[in-house]
């Protein structure tokens, strides 16, 4: 029997609901052997505390993180494992990467100003990773603004409906977030002794319209060791996409190595929990995941 294991995972540390240790007894109750946080451009996540915390249940931890790219296109993800998280010029890098966030933070909170959105910026500036979600979500779940989005969207949006039609590239709050190249952040990666993982290329695809040949060039650019293969995306129309089958042909053609992640974030009742639990996995070979991210 396959272990369930999740190798991206957030925590409060950047826009997850769940505390790292919250994190831990969620695996454990989901009956997951092994789990990695991947939060958005820290890893401060991995105190000594929560390592220990996660010995005592008996979960194995994958040092991980999550780092935001930009390319001429899009936004990218790319994800970094078996990182040394005591590597101080990495953390130094990804302190300054957090910083850009909060300058990102005050731009689009002036351009969202001037479309008559209340954001709470004091609270918001007070999160060491901001991120797009944390906006989003501010706006959407304050009663202030409860009328603007009625007239603009007829309903109260969720964040991601908020994010890809107010704040992303070409729309009426976009700025423009100071940022460092796929390439930058593979090699970040690598100077941490870590692996890269190019993210769920499945949301590029669905949300910025890139090809499998813009894919395949993206990993030319940044050598991955593999891809986010097995991954549920979710679209802004709460439609569940699974293209796991497609993603995994895609890396035993170009020789990549895969990984598994819920991307979980919160329980919204329609994203995948942690361990992917009542998802379609066709059978995901996750002992040869783990075998092939220790070698």
């Amino acid at each position: 029997m396959e272990k369930i294991i999740d190798l991206h995972i957030h925590t409060t540390v950047s826009d997850g609901a769940l505390t790292p240790k919250e994190v831990i007894d969620e695996a454990v109750k989901n009956g997951v052997s092994t789990i990695a946080i991947a939060d958005h451009d820290t890893v401060e996540a991995y105190t000594p505390e929560l390592i220990k915390y996660a010995e005592e249940k008996k979960i194995e931890l994958i040092p991980a993180v999550e780092i935001s790219t930009k390319t001429k296109k899009c936004g990218i993800h790319v994800l970094g494992y078996q990182i040394d998280i005591t590597n101080q010029e990495f953390k130094v890098q990804l302190a300054k990467l957090r910083n850009a966030r909060h300058d990102y933070l005050f731009d689009v909170s002036n351009k969202l100003g001037e479309m008559g959105y209340h954001l709470n910026v004091e609270e918001l500036d007070k999160i060491d990773a901001v991120t797009k979600a944390h906006i989003a979500l501010d706006v959407v779940e304050d009663p202030v603004n409860e009328k603007l989005l009625l007239e603009n969207f007829g309903h109260i949006p969720g964040k991601g409906e908020f994010i890809e039609t107010i704040m992303n590239e070409g729309c009426p709050a976009y700025v423009k977030k100071n940022s460092i190249t796929p390439k930058e952040a593979a090699d970040l990666i690598r100077s941490a002794g870590g692996k890269v993982v190019l993210a769920h290329p499945v949301a590029y695809v669905y949300e910025d319209g890139l090809t499998e040949e813009d894919i395949l060039e993206l990993v030319k650019d940044i050598e991955p060791y593999g891809i986010e293969a097995n991954y549920i995306y979710v679209d802004r129309n709460d439609k569940k996409i699974n293209d796991i089958t497609i993603w995994n042909e895609f890396a035993k053609k170009h020789n990549l190595c895969t990984t598994i992640g819920s991307d979980f974030h919160n329980h919204d009742g329609l994203r995948p929990v942690i361990g992917l639990l009542n998802e379609d996995l066709k059978k995901v070979n996750t002992t040869s995941i783990l075998e092939s991210l220790y070698n």
